[in-house]
Order: C-alpha cells, then sequence, then structure tokens
C-alpha cells in the first residue's frame, strides 16, 4: 500500500458531520481525498465507541469511505507507560478494521527519561503483531527541537514519517516544510516522508486558504508522494474556507515554483553554494557596503564564507518582497551560532529568470 495524494485525520467521529459514514464519506471522495486517518485507540484503550451503547463507530466510516476507494488508516495516540498493552491494542485494532496503515502518535511522554526501551518494545510488538500493514510515526516537525524523542528507536521499525507540520502562529508553511524535510533526511533511518499540515484553530490562529496551497504546492515541488491535514471536525466547523482550499486542490494539476525571492532563501537554507549559484546567470555582479565582484567563482568563494564562517549553519527567513518581471527587492532575517541578522536587505536584477545583478547588505548582532 502506497499513500498518494490528500488526505485528512479524523479525531472525534460524532463531532465528524454529526458522526454520519455517508456524509464523511461523500466529501472526502468530493475533496478528492486519498486517505483518512482515523483515530482508533488512546493509550491502552479503543477509541471512537460510542459512549452510551460501547458500539464501535470506526467499521460503517471505513466501509463507506473504501466504497469511494478512499484507502483507510488508523492512528493511535501513545504514552509509553505500558508499551505491552498498548501494543496489543494496536494490533487488534488495525486488524478487526482490516486498517490500511496504522499510524502511532508517540510525543511529549516518549521524552521523559528512559522511553527508548518503552519504544523498543512497543515498536518490535507491533511489527511482528502486524507484519504486512504499513507503520508511520506521527511526531515532531523539527526533530533537532526533540533530541530526547528516541527516533531512530521508532523509525527502525516504521515505512513512513508522517510529521506534524503545523506552522503555529505563522504563515510560512513552505519554509517549515523544507526544513522539515530536510532534518527528517538527516536521521537514520531516513523513511518515506508523507507531511501533515494545519487544518484548525488554536489560540485565536488559524491558517488561510493561500496557506494550505503553498503548503500542498511545496509538497508535490519537493517530490513527496502525499500529504493530509489534522483535524477534519475542527476544520469542517470552523475553517469552511480552509476546507474548500484544500476540495478545490488539485493534485495532478501544474505547480507554479517559487518566486526569486522565495527559492533564493530555500537555497541559503541548503547551506550549499552550488544550490545558490544555480539562480545566477553565467556573469553575475555581487555587491555588498565593502565591494563588487563579479563572475560564478568569486561568488561561490562569498557563498563558501557565508556558510562556513559569517553565518555556520544559518536559518535564514524570507519576511517579505516586492518587484515583478526583472527585479526583486527582499527582505530576510537569519539566526546563527554567530549571530543573528534582523535587517536583510537584497535587491535582485534579473534576466530570463536568474540573478544578473545582486546587491546585499545586513549587519549581524
Amino acid at each position: 500500500m502506497s499513500l498518494q495524494g490528500k488526505g485528512f485525520f479524523i479525531w472525534q467521529i460524532p463531532r465528524s458531520e454529526g458522526g454520519n459514514a455517508t456524509t464523511i464519506a461523500r466529501l472526502a471522495g468530493e475533496a478528492g481525498l486519498t486517505h483518512v486517518l482515523i483515530k482508533i485507540a488512546d493509550g491502552t484503550s479503543a477509541y471512537n465507541l460510542d459512549l452510551s451503547t460501547g458500539a464501535d463507530l470506526v467499521p460503517a466510516v471505513a466501509q463507506a469511505l473504501r466504497a469511494r476507494g478512499i484507502q483507510v488508516g488508523g492512528w493511535h495516540w501513545v504514552y509509553g507507560y505500558d508499551p505491552v498493552r498498548e501494543a496489543d491494542i494496536a494490533i487488534r485494532r488495525t486488524l478487526e478494521l482490516d486498517l490500511d496503515i496504522y499510524v502511532v502518535n508517540a510525543e511529549a511522554p516518549y521524552k521523559e527519561p528512559g522511553k527508548a526501551t518503552a519504544a523498543r518494545i512497543f515498536m518490535d510488538r507491533v511489527r511482528a503483531g502486524i507484519p504486512g500493514v504499513p507503520i508511520a510515526l506521527s511526531s515532531y516537525r523539527y526533530p533537532t527541537l526533540h533530541p530526547q524523542f528516541p527516533w531512530t528507536t521508532f523509525l527502525e521499525r516504521c515505512d513512513i514519517s508522517m510529521p506534524q507540520v503545523y506552522w503555529l502562529l505563522n504563515h510560512n508553511p513552505g519554509e517549515q516544510l523544507v526544513r522539515s524535510l530536510r532534518e527528517y533526511q538527516a536521521i537514520t533511518p531516513f523513511r518515506t516522508y508523507i507531511p501533515t499540515g494545519a487544518a484548525f484553530t488554536q489560540s485565536g490562529w488559524s491558517p488561510t486558504p493561500e496557506d494550505i496551497e503553498e503548503f500542498l504546492d511545496t509538497a508535490r515541488l519537493l517530490n513527496l508522494q502525499a500529504a493530509n491535514f489534522y483535524e477534519w471536525a475542527n476544520c469542517r466547523l470552523y475553517l469552511p474556507k480552509v476546507w474548500e482550499a484544500i476540495d478545490a486542490y488539485d493534485w495532478g494539476g501544474p505547480v507554479t515554483p517559487p518566486d526569486i525571492a522565495q527559492a533564493y532563501i530555500d537555497a541559503l537554507n541548503t547551506h550549499e553554494p552550488g544550490q545558490v549559484l544555480a539562480l545566477y546567470t553565467d556573469l553575475p555582479v555581487h555587491v555588498t557596503s565593502a565591494r563588487t565582484i563579479q563572475g560564478r567563482p568569486a561568488l561561490e568563494n562569498w557563498y563558501t564564507g557565508l556558510f562556513n564562517t559569517i553565518l555556520p549553519e544559518a536559518e535564514f527567513t524570507l519576511t517579505g518582497f516586492s518587484g515583478s518581471g526583472s527585479s526583486r527587492h527582499l527582505n530576510w532575517t537569519a539566526v546563527s551560532e554567530a549571530g543573528n541578522v534582523y535587517n536583510g536587505n537584497d535587491t535582485f536584477g534579473l534576466v530570463n529568470g536568474k540573478i544578473a545583478y545582486h546587491y546585499t547588505f545586513f549587519t549581524i548582532t
């Protein structure tokens, strides 16, 4: 089984279209979703059971989705306090629901001391119990910010990384997705990367339809095979425009490449001079307040110094740009172990879409 295209997470079935399986499946089909991931367990207990009767609400939804050719997965929030019983409920629910994919949702509890052992027990048991079912890890977007989490222990038994690339309090999903992918590529083992985007409200913040398009465009430009969103009920109840944007997005249609301003920042974040030089003409001119250089060899030397000495390991962020056609003016910031830049100010002169003239100014504090 291989996920392709757009998908959605469902947390609570009763809050999703009132629990109406036919309506859920119809809307999923109309939106062009290829997969829906339903919460099936929490810790050691089955989830999405009717609170009054105990009836399992998942089978009807799964059957209705499959009737429309939509793959059905189950996600499971785990704590690691009783890894054997958590593994057993994961296996039982996956098999009884005949799931296409099992998603283990591991977060803060697994950053506690000693949890690598629990992760190994859990993952070994689950992998042995559902040998033919793909397993995905749903966790943090940036592994470098969570070094206590047992990344390798989980991913050794997984087939897919499904990070939660939620751009909370921001509107830069493309930039965050690029960074997230880069960080997961640095983990051993690297698994198929399928990100989960934000389709919910939190603390007064919500994503915009433009965010959704940028997130999905970036996923496709990165040649990712699929992407999905969290969470169905919150999106449908409070963010109708966001749902419409996901619904309208054609995963198979043409993608507009990012503007040269964003492409430049993305290239800087690779820390590879060659990636940046690819955006320039054969004989570029580069100007700073201190000097003017010409030609690709001199420019390559400058970027080598930028990445290795001036701003080592910097994280660059585009904060705004203007212009069209043959000119761009952009503002940017950077955070580095050598200091921070808050006033990056660049001007591009373009020829056939490539940088022929480049003036840059910034100070490090």
